[in-house]
């Protein structure tokens, strides 16, 4: 969700994300999201408030009583499904109580953070980037990575066997504007083909079709393949479809954001001792799950199967579980590729990033842990 790839050159980053930085794009304020599952604003339904009982838990109280965390019932978003499952949010945060709820959209999860509904949010890039430019950088910080890639071009192989075939093919992105979408314009233009953006005919049609009715519309013939975020492109494959190309294999080092954690101005300034503590909880989060795979797999499915009322079967899970890969650094250095893209699409206008990144707290809790620290590329908090 996502989010948040350059084909052109394979060593530049190119995109997707950042296009939800449309501040000046009205049309797409409302659609930029990251691809969730579930309905917004629901109670977690965790055991997240349950009193802290393992070694380490943190025993001084902390300046709020109550911290309220959102965020999307998605594998991409695995850092806040399992570390509130484990209750490792909870050890750290002690006594101050967590509030969850999910969403199923960024803009939705953006709108709570600025009504105060929440105070820290797991959410892809556009969203957040979006919100921040709108606001004129006055609402929310990203102050932490969570997730990279799963991201994937998936097709009918009865119609598309080469990256060539994709010409003349009708392929579904999650939304007008969206991380996905912007991905995928920005591959089409390295191919040497033409897309109208706004209607998204051309040499490639281009087909907005929401995560969750992707895979009837794959089934029934309307598309011919998708530019899709996990658990989506596992679902496709299941169905049938091809995995013709991971957005990964775009990237330097394979590595693109596709979920950030934010946190409200208001709220960091307040009460940065509760948001270190939260910041603890993810990097151990993180590590756990590097660890402990399998099992973080299965929590993850037994929260999404809570919130949502259906488990992923194995064959969707166990793809998509190993195309994500959790990770503390936000890769801010793909943010700017990224806003490029979205710009060279003529999706929005190039936006002002300065200081959306705040990683001081992240890198004070890992550099607590002998951890290396991570860096802002230019676009952090002075």
């Amino acid at each position: 969700m996502s989010a948040q790839a350059s084909s052109a050159s394979r060593t530049s980053a190119p995109r997707h994300r950042l296009i939800a930085v449309a501040a000046a794009l009205p049309l797409f304020l409302g659609v930029l999201a990251a691809c969730g599952y579930g309905s917004d604003n629901k109670s977690d339904g965790s055991n997240s408030s349950a009193p802290a009982t393992s070694t380490g838990a943190t025993t001084a109280k902390l300046s709020a009583d109550e911290v309220k965390i959102g965020y999307f019932p998605n594998l991409t978003h695995a850092t806040a499904l399992v570390g509130l499952k484990e209750g490792f949010f909870q050890q750290e945060l002690g006594s101050t109580k967590i509030k969850p709820a999910t969403f199923n959209a960024g803009p939705a999860e953006i709108e709570a953070l600025n009504a105060g509904s929440i105070d820290i949010g797991w959410i892809g890039p556009s969203p957040a980037i979006n919100g921040y430019t709108k606001s004129g950088g006055s609402n929310l910080k990203i102050i932490s990575g969570s997730a990279s890639g799963g991201v994937k071009l998936v097709v009918n192989p009865a119609k598309i066997k080469t990256l060539a075939d994709v010409k003349g093919k009708k392929i579904a992105t999650p939304q007008l504007g969206n991380t996905q979408d912007v991905a995928l314009l920005n591959w089409i233009k390295t191919q040497g083909w033409k897309v109208d953006a706004q209607s998204g005919k051309g040499d490639v049609s281009v087909v907005r079709t929401d995560n969750k009715i992707t895979p009837d519309a794959y089934k029934n013939g309307s598309i011919d393949g998708a530019w899709v975020p996990e658990p989506t492109a596992s679902k496709l494959v299941a169905e049938g479809a091809k995995v013709l190309l991971d957005e990964s294999s775009l990237w330097p080092n394979k590595q693109f954001v596709i979920t950030n954690v934010i946190v409200s101005q208001k709220f960091l300034s307040a009460h940065p001792d509760v948001v270190e503590a939260v910041l603890r909880g993810s990097v151990k989060t993180d590590a756990w799950i590097k660890a402990n795979s399998d099992k973080a797999k299965a929590d993850a499915n037994a929260q999404l199967e809570q919130l949502t009322q259906k488990a992923l079967p194995a064959k969707v899970l166990d793809p998509a579980w190993a195309s994500i890969q959790v990770t503390d650094d936000p890769l801010a250095a793909t943010a700017k590729t990224e806003a490029e893209h979205a710009v060279s699409a003529g999706l929005l206008k190039a936006p002002k990033l300065d200081g959306i990144y705040d990683l001081t707290l992240l890198n004070k809790v890992l550099k607590a842990q002998g951890q290396p620290t991570v860096d802002a590329a230019g676009l952090g908090t002075q």
